[in-house]
């Protein structure tokens, strides 16, 4: 007599015979998941090869900006080790509530949001995880987050092509794009490049390039200085054959809006940041639903 529970190949997704207990609840599992993904409409990871280009600060723009336009967005952070996004959407030693063995994501601005600082006592305390374990959280915040229906789920990422942006794009299914953010200067646009051969080599759609920190408006006399250089990443854009999405310029507003949890676009909807972002998701809104 075959003994199922050994000779299972725990491809559950193709099985058909196995009464494995084991296997039944992954095959249950996996459809709920698959359930889940299929309310929201689009999944966007915003990422970036280099740290500091802002990344972040584009990502709860971009969610708030969608919101504006009347649509279903949700924001999750999936940096794991150094998460911004409560900070700049004021819910700084926030926490998660939780019904029905399900997660409640806060919400600002008709805008979900979760991050890992939420189930945190203390969010100084630092996670020092391994792979694994910050695929089982990201898993975690995808499964078992009451989305609900969403038109739009923008990921945060961390920099670079590590674990968090390649467990996203393993475990996420359906319509799912990247966009990337670089700033003008070519140090950043070299690791930039990584990022888009990381979507290239995953299969992963790239929406467009935004240049971020492109030229300093003097609030004083308006004059318009190109502190890291201009270009940079529509130059990035032309040479991957990329839709190059708009610049975003330096406003000293940004960041004191960012570290009091106000978000720019609220406090200054005439901002030039404000009008840069209102362009930026026109693409967005004009994807395809599959």
């Amino acid at each position: 007599m075959t003994d199922k529970s050994q000779s299972c190949d725990q491809k559950c997704s193709s099985c058909s015979s196995c009464s494995d207990h084991s296997c039944s609840e992954a095959r249950a599992k996996e459809a709920r998941f698959l359930a889940q993904m299929a309310k929201i409409k689009h999944k966007i990871l915003v990422l970036s090869g280099k740290g500091g280009v802002g990344k972040s600060t584009v990502a709860v723009n971009l969610a708030l900006s969608l919101a504006l336009e009347g649509r279903r967005v949700g924001l999750l952070d999936v940096d794991i080790h150094g998460p911004s996004i409560p900070t700049m959407m004021g819910l700084k030693g926030a926490h998660a509530a939780f019904a029905n063995d399900r997660i409640i994501p806060l919400e600002v601005a008709n805008v979900k949001v979760i991050s890992v600082d939420f189930f945190l006592e203390n969010t100084d305390d630092a996670l020092i995880w391994r792979g694994p374990m910050k695929q089982g959280a990201i898993q975690q915040f995808l499964e078992d987050v009451e989305w609900g229906e969403l038109d739009y789920l923008l990921i945060d990422c961390p920099p670079g092509t590590g674990d968090e942006p390649l467990s996203v794009c393993q475990l996420i299914k359906g319509d799912t794009h990247a966009i990337v953010v670089t700033t003008p200067q070519e140090v950043a646009a070299a690791d930039v490049r990584k990022s888009i051969n990381f979507c290239e080599q995953l299969g992963l759609p790239i929406v467009g390039i935004i240049e971020n920190m492109s030229g300093f408006v003097c609030p004083h006399c308006n004059k318009v200085t190109n502190i890291f250089k201009q270009g940079g990443g529509e130059n990035l854009a032309a040479k991957a054959k990329l839709p190059f999405l708009g610049r975003i310029p330096i406003d000293p507003l940004i960041a004191e809006c960012s570290d009091a949890g106000s978000p720019m676009i609220h406090k200054h909807p005439d901002s030039a940041m404000a009008k840069a972002f209102a362009d930026i998701i026109q693409p967005l809104l004009a994807l395809p639903e599959e």
